[in-house]
């Protein structure tokens, strides 16, 4: 099986849908104090089915964001990556390969790498996860999950990580839908509450950095609203200037939906390949009959399709209906917008120095 990684500029890589490996994720990234390494990954076809050819090849950008945790050891984090996915029966393979061939590229003192892997939950695609409603119930406990993904690798050695980093779960739209039966696919009050705002009066346009200081209050509003840990403006505006601005790579629009001249909600879009991503939504508490995030959310996913996009991701919800997740009002809003519930394995480790990781581990359970 071959596994090979040559260095590679990020700037260089290709363009994708998924937005976490792309040249604009590193910038961001670099700003927040990681350091983005870029490479080219080559596997044999076997590594990721069985049965395929071992002659046949497989391509593809790899994003690592190394990141060092005090001045003697740094982790290793591979944010939506690898793109490339294996049957279930090979993911700990692939990435037991896949680890140990990036090992010699990172730094000595790496104490181990993190995958934040985008592939659909093993346990998603079966029946006894399901309660009598429809609702995933979620996986198993991480023994059993790290059993099952470690199977028929040499080293045991994945291990499902204490948390996750970005979004496990998500609502995807199919945009290649006309506008009418995206609005047919949402829920009567979704689409009822788009209607409304337009009839309110609701606008919705695209502004640009000079509006930032207007986004920030609404996110402060909101952040402090639903108790979320705090970003500062520079780092918004550090979205914003960090896009590329070409269909060849990723564009972010801030989008305010107003009436009157007054601003009452706003989000970014960011857009990369056939995909367009809801990155971060604000609104203010009052006015909430204005119902502008829907008007705002609508104007966004439109927007999503004549750019050219296929596919339209809510970015982040509860896995399911349980009210007493916290992101369960998320779930309830995005879902009625009428996507398709996606399950990702979210984020697994692999150690390089056991004794050190073990205690980060520890750490890391206790915040």
């Amino acid at each position: 099986m071959i596994c090979e990684l040559e260095r590679k500029d990020i700037e260089e890589f290709k363009t994708t849908n998924i937005l976490p490996q792309t040249p604009f994720w590193g910038r961001i990234k670099s700003n927040q104090g990681f350091i983005p390494q870029g490479f080219e990954l080559t596997i044999s076809k076997n590594l990721l089915i069985s049965n395929a050819s071992s002659l046949e090849k497989e391509v593809e950008d790899l994003l690592i964001l190394i990141k060092y945790v005090n001045d003697d050891t740094c982790i290793a984090y591979v944010p939506y990556g690898p793109k490339l996915e294996p049957t279930f029966e090979n993911q700990g393979l692939f990435l037991e390969q896949l680890s140990e061939s990036i090992k010699p590229h990172l730094p000595p003192n790496c104490i181990f790498i993190r995958y934040d892997l985008i592939w659909e939950n093993q346990w998603a695609t079966e029946k006894e996860y399901f309660d009598n409603s429809g609702n995933w119930v979620g996986p198993p406990p991480n023994q059993t999950q790290e059993f099952r993904v470690n199977f028929g690798t040499n080293n045991w050695n994945l291990q499902k990580s204490v948390q996750d980093n970005l979004p496990k779960n998500t609502f995807f739209l199919d945009l290649t839908l006309d506008e009418q039966d995206l609005l047919y696919n949402m829920r009567y009050n979704t689409r009822y509450n788009v209607k409304k705002a337009n009839k309110k009066g609701i606008k919705v346009r695209e502004y640009g950095i000079e509006h930032i200081d207007i986004w920030y209050k609404l996110y402060l509003d909101t952040a402090t609203r639903h108790g979320m840990p705090l970003q500062n403006q520079g780092f918004f505006s550090t979205i914003l200037k960090n896009q590329d601005n070409s269909k060849n790579g990723v564009t972010v629009k801030m989008l305010m939906a107003d009436i009157d001249g007054k601003f009452l909600s706003s989000m970014f879009l960011v857009l990369s390949k056939k995909r367009g991503t809801y990155l971060y939504g604000a609104s203010k508490s009052s006015k909430k009959n204005a119902m502008a995030s829907y008007a705002l959310q609508w104007e966004s996913i439109r927007m999503a399709k004549a750019w050219g996009c296929t596919e339209y991701d809510m970015f982040g919800s509860a896995p399911n209906l349980n009210r007493s997740h916290p992101l369960h009002g998320v779930h309830i809003y995005k879902k009625g917008f009428g996507g398709d519930l996606y399950h990702r394995m979210g984020c697994w480790d692999y150690p390089y120095n056991k004794k050190l990781y073990d205690l980060y581990k520890l750490q890391e359970a206790m915040n």
